[in-house]
């Protein structure tokens, strides 16, 4: 019983810290404006280690503390709201859809991601700019994000593939022990 204690104990310390840098991240997004985007999408790189290396409730553990840590703390919420809308979960979204077969995989990820951007746009529109109308730009931000989306998750499975190939095994021991 000790060792799996130890190993549920050290798993839980991972989660925390991958959390904390998480928001770190989230809270450099929020001063420097420019970065907010890049900031969600880098924070989100602990949730995909979590999946890879920790498995089970873990990254969810590490999603949900970010987000509504990095929601409840920073002064500009931008990059907390695309880290929780989107970003966040995502990488264990797609490890989920990534089962299924490749057509049906991508049309899932394309309506999530769609439907997450839908949900930006809104909250934007309700909280941001009250009164001003963007029904019409919506299907702009749609029809110019999606393929942005598409290089993303591309992206992101080369950069999976990259680690689990050639950085992993230097790894290991921090992971395992």
């Amino acid at each position: 019983m000790g060792a799996r204690r130890r190993k549920s104990t050290r798993k839980l310390t991972l989660s925390a810290i991958l959390s904390a840098l998480s928001v770190i991240l989230l809270a450099l997004g929020a001063l420097v404006e420019v970065l907010d985007i890049s900031m969600a999408v880098i924070a989100s790189f602990a949730v995909i280690l979590a999946v890879i290396e920790l498995r089970g409730k873990y990254p969810y553990l590490i999603y949900a503390v970010t987000a509504v840590l990095s929601l409840m703390l920073l002064p500009m919420k931008t990059p907390a709201a695309m880290y929780a809308l989107f970003f966040g979960y995502y990488p264990i979204l797609k490890e989920k859809l990534e089962r299924l077969p490749v057509v049906l995989s991508w049309v899932l990820k394309i309506v999530t991601f769609n439907v997450a951007l839908a949900l930006m746009v809104l909250l934007a529109t309700v909280l941001v700019l009250p009164g001003f109308e963007m029904t019409g730009y919506a299907w702009v931000w749609l029809i110019v994000c999606t393929p942005v989306f598409v290089l993303y998750d591309v992206a992101l499975t080369r950069l999976l593939t990259m680690y689990l190939l050639k950085w992993r095994h230097r790894f290991r021991s921090f992971w395992k022990n």
